[in-house]
């Protein structure tokens, strides 16, 4: 009954230590989101709040493989209190997909959101990017086409892999025109016509230096920029233009390998009068990794010329009270 009695007693010894554990690393910022693996975060500023979208790491621990079935979104009006929402969108909510909830965007216009998606696509070799649509940005997002807007058969005759039309990123300039970005080893980019569901012109590349995936294109002032995950394990590089379509300077790394998460996929936005970089990496130690990550955010500095400064990952993100210049 003793050796019971202690076994209970160092039981509950370790659930309160894991309890306070997780206290603390609630309050230390990075990750933002603690309850869920997250990645590939996307990030929409509205009406002065910050939606985050992001995939569903959902393998169980020891499983090194990707299991992602569906889209997560949050809502926050400073960065750092995040309030979660019903689930908005899942792959097969794309009845021609079958799976594979991958990286994502969601851009505004004219009071509508359009949620550019990868997925696996059911009947058509390879991964695929779909449109889904909603009245406001927590859904519920239905398919905008009821087909994909890109299709793997679509790149053939760049790369000879199926997974290279994956991780859009949509941007709309001051004129109104839209681009969608995506790619892996090969980075693409479109027009699209303004109902922002259907392709306006031919398919071009960007050449890139080391170009892996997860390309993010934002404009500051007059330079634009596109952002990408460069070599493998990847790092955050990114280039610089006059133009949304090029031509691109390399300017260099951004951000560094994100610690034990292989993938580093990374979105860019302004708040309140301020620049941030949202990203994610395998930090949370229950079972974190690179099919288990989690999203993070730092303040983003610019340089006089318009480069931008090294991102710094820390534990403690925004929260610690500090201007990390």
């Amino acid at each position: 009954m003793q050796k019971l009695t202690d076994r209970i007693g160092m039981g509950l010894l370790m659930l309160l230590g894991f309890w306070n554990f997780q206290a603390l690393a609630q309050q230390t910022g990075n990750p933002i989101i603690q309850d869920k693996y997250t990645a590939d975060p996307a990030a929409l500023v509205h009406q002065d709040k910050v939606y985050l979208y992001a995939g569903h790491d959902e393998a169980p621990a020891g499983k090194e493989h990707y299991v992602m079935n569906e889209w997560l979104v949050y809502s926050s009006s400073d960065l750092k209190n995040w309030t979660e929402h019903p689930v908005p969108l899942k792959a097969k909510d794309f009845g021609w997909a079958k799976g594979d909830a991958w990286a994502s965007q969601v851009i505004e216009r004219e009071g509508k959101f359009y949620w550019y998606a990868t997925v696996e696509h059911g009947s058509i070799k390879g991964k695929a990017i779909g449109v889904a649509v909603a009245d406001n940005p927590l859904g519920p997002f239905k398919d905008a086409r009821g087909s994909a807007l890109i299709t793997n058969d679509m790149t053939t005759g760049q790369t000879s892999i199926s997974w290279d039309d994956i991780d859009p990123t949509v941007f709309i300039d001051d004129d109104g025109q839209a681009y969608l970005y995506w790619g892996n080893t090969q980075c693409y980019y479109i027009k699209l016509k303004k109902n922002m569901i259907e392709q306006d012109g031919p398919i071009h590349t960007v050449d890139l230096p080391n170009f892996t995936e997860a390309p993010w294109l934002h404009k500051r002032k007059d330079w634009y920029y596109l952002s990408y995950a460069y070599q493998f394990p990847e790092k955050i590089a990114y280039a610089m233009s006059r133009s949304a379509t090029g031509p691109w300077e390399y300017k260099g790394i951004l951000n560094e390998v994100a610690g034990n998460s292989n993938t580093n996929h990374q979105a860019i936005i302004d708040f309140k009068g301020k620049s941030y970089f949202i990203y994610h990496n395998g930090s949370i130690p229950t079972a974190g990794g690179s099919y288990r990550r989690s999203v993070c955010i730092e303040e983003l500095h610019y340089n006089a010329d318009g480069t931008m400064k090294r991102i710094q990952m820390t534990t403690e993100g925004l929260r610690s009270g500090e201007s990390k210049k």
